[in-house]
């Protein structure tokens, strides 16, 4: 299984996204579905202040030379 990144999370939320707003799937699979949205969205999140962090980081050495 390949690791999870941010843009295969994103798809997969996406993807999520366009199940549950056909109104196809029923409750029990809805609910899976939005658990498995609500970890992406909090996977994604992670990575972002990961990022940002990062860039902040790299902005203040910069600063500092």
């Amino acid at each position: 299984m390949a690791e999870k990144t941010f843009e295969n999370a994103l798809k997969d939320l996406e993807e999520i996204v366009t199940q549950l707003e056909s109104g196809e799937a029923d409750l029990n699979k809805s609910m899976k579905l939005y658990e498995k949205g609500i970890e992406n969205v909090r996977f994604c999140n992670k990575k972002l202040e990961s990022a940002k962090l990062k860039i902040t980081e790299l902005k203040e050495e910069k600063q500092g030379e």
